[in-house]
């Protein structure tokens, strides 16, 4: 077995990225606090051709140093968005028939391996701030919640894990 080189890999220029099909999910994050938490995001969302990211809050924006260190050139590829207030967001999305998630620990979430995706429908995840999560006013105007499942001791994920995780999950789900 030998590792690939880069040259092996046949990956999108910019110009294809933008031009191909994207995966019918949009991501929220909403007072992001740490810029590495954003470039990763933006890592995952080229990786997988997600549709688009909206920045919201105290959520930092590109051009960024500490944001390129993890995105990698991402946020070149990567439709992107600054909006003020998340609640907006969620609601414009709901207007344009997009399901909006939150992703978070709630009554009533549906966890992760529960969760299937319907045909020809297009997902918002909405993923809150480091310390405090999603917020409650968020939350209430959501479709719903999806959990992701954990067993130890702590009560949370960090926010670009979280990311990459549902996202990869509902990516497979939604094309295979």
């Amino acid at each position: 077995m030998r590792k690939l080189e880069n040259k092996e890999l046949e990956r999108k220029s910019v110009e294809d990225f933008k031009d191909a099909t994207k995966t019918p999910i949009i991501i929220v994050l909403d007072d992001i606090r740490s810029l590495h938490n954003i470039g990763s995001v933006f890592r995952t969302a080229d990786a997988f051709l997600i549709e688009k990211i909206y920045l919201c809050g105290i959520t930092a924006i590109p051009p960024h140093k500490e944001i390129h260190k993890t995105a990698l050139g991402a946020t070149e590829t990567v439709s992107w968005e600054y909006q003020n207030d998340v609640l907006s967001v969620i609601e414009n999305l709901k207007a344009e028939n997009v399901a909006v998630f939150a992703i978070e620990q709630v009554e009533n979430a549906v966890f992760l391996q529960d969760f299937k995706p319907e045909n020809d429908k297009k997902y918002a995840l909405v993923f809150g701030n480091e310390v405090f999560g999603v917020a409650q006013k968020a939350i209430e105007i959501c479709d719903g919640s999806i959990e992701i499942p954990q067993l130890g001791t702590k009560h949370s994920l960090n926010i670009s894990v979280s990311a990459g995780i549902v996202v990869w999950d509902l990516f497979q789900k939604i094309n295979y």
